[in-house]
């Protein structure tokens, strides 16, 4: 799909779609409950309607409409074998999903992208047989209570499978972080939604996590919060001259891509180094921002290769078309000061949200055209009707 965004300012109020990473944790917690629970606001994102259809699969009885679930919880560990698991393009899925397959002895295959399936599962196939191919993953064996040690610098994604899978075991398990550790706010997003369940998860230090085995998950009525990932997007159109109004935001939520606020301020006011380990999805659209004011030096980027696309080569690639240059190294991205103009060319969103949305900011102000557009369904389905709302041009062109 291809959209055409004139030069138009945006002024108004929106509500943001609700947080897919908490609602994945909430469908989660959900499924491993012996009773009914109700999950309110959930978004029809593709990510979480893949892991919807996954836990589906599995056995969950999932009574999904009009934003709301009902799930019925299983025994995973009697759960019968299922059909194949298609995990579409979502990551959290995809990993979260293996440890809960490992809670019976069935063999199960795992469908989706063959960009999903390239990323590394490194921490799993320490613990289980994974066959790997472009467009599945078979895989066989049975999770058990223990020491699990986890790198700090890979995914936080592996670290919140392996915490929903283990807690529901008899016996005690730990988890051990042997690197810095990045992307914290992710894993305490996974304790708090498992603590909504009545499931406690416990620190030991910084780099110890400690889970109680014999713990029951208790039925709950629950709301999912708003999306901080989301509202930077429509956040920016403020840093670049708009006048709009976010809701739906939960403001002691703990959500690490609430830093957003602070670090937008950080880039108007000068030309500042900022850290991104713990809120890497902000890159794209920090990236821009910087090109369009003051430049800015990005540390902690080098997992952006690892998201749908390669997002600090994408964001260098298409904002080269309107002057800016970025410098990447390995683990930083150098944005440099320029004079902007309109591209010349059109803009490709490389099957990736994040950079199809910063496009639609960046191109307000000079206008452009963007090939693929329909990748935001993967995480703001209502993006480009939201905006429209708020006064920003866009044109369906094919």
């Amino acid at each position: 799909m291809k959209k055409y965004i004139s030069k138009s300012r945006a002024e108004g109020t929106v509500s943001v779609p609700t947080s897919k990473s908490m609602a994945h944790r909430l469908l989660i917690a959900a499924a491993l409950c012996k009773e009914t629970s109700v999950i309110y606001g959930i978004t029809p994102s593709d990510d979480v309607l893949a892991t919807i259809d996954c836990l589906s699969s599995l056995g969950v009885k999932i009574e999904y409409s009009d934003d709301r679930a009902v799930v019925t919880g299983i025994d995973f560990s009697k759960a019968p074998a299922s059909d194949p698991l298609n995990c579409r393009e979502s990551g959290s899925t995809l990993r979260f999903i293996i440890p809960l397959c490992l809670l019976s002895e069935n063999e199960t295959i795992l469908l989706g992208s063959e960009k999903l399936l390239s990323r590394p599962q490194s921490v799993y196939e320490e613990i289980a047989v994974l066959k790997r191919e472009s467009h599945r993953i078979t895989l066989s064996g049975r999770l058990q209570p223990g020491e699990y040690r986890v790198r700090g610098d890979i995914s936080s994604q592996f670290i919140t499978g392996l915490l929903f899978a283990l807690s529901s075991l008899k016996d005690d398990s730990k988890i051990i972080i042997t690197t810095k550790l990045e992307s914290r706010s992710y894993i305490d997003l996974t304790i708090s939604a498992m603590a909504e369940f009545g499931v406690k998860v416990s620190w030991e230090g910084n780099s110890t996590l400690l889970i109680k085995g014999g713990q029951t998950y208790s039925a709950r009525n629950i709301t999912v919060e708003g999306d901080w990932s989301g509202a930077a997007f429509i956040e920016a159109f403020n840093f670049i001259g708009g006048n709009v109004t976010v809701q739906g935001l939960n403001e002691s939520s703990l959500q690490g891509d609430k830093a957003y606020r602070e670090h937008f301020k950080a880039l108007a006011l000068g030309c500042p180094e900022i850290n991104i380990e713990d809120c890497p999805d902000l890159g794209p659209i920090l990236f821009t921002l910087s090109a369009i004011k003051n430049g800015g030096r990005f540390i902690g980027t080098k997992r952006l290769k690892i998201k749908e696309s390669d997002r600090a080569l994408a964001m260098q690639e298409e904002l080269q078309k309107f002057g800016a240059r970025l410098i990447i190294e390995e683990n930083a991205v150098t944005v440099e000061k320029r004079q902007l103009h309109a591209p010349n060319v059109p803009l490709y969103g490389h099957n990736d949200h994040r950079i199809v949305m910063s496009l639609a900011v960046i191109s307000s102000l000079f206008g452009g055209e963007i090939d693929g557009c329909e990748a935001v369904k993967k995480s703001y389905p209502s993006f480009f009707e939201d905006i429209n709302k708020l006064g920003i041009l866009t044109y369906d062109i094919g």
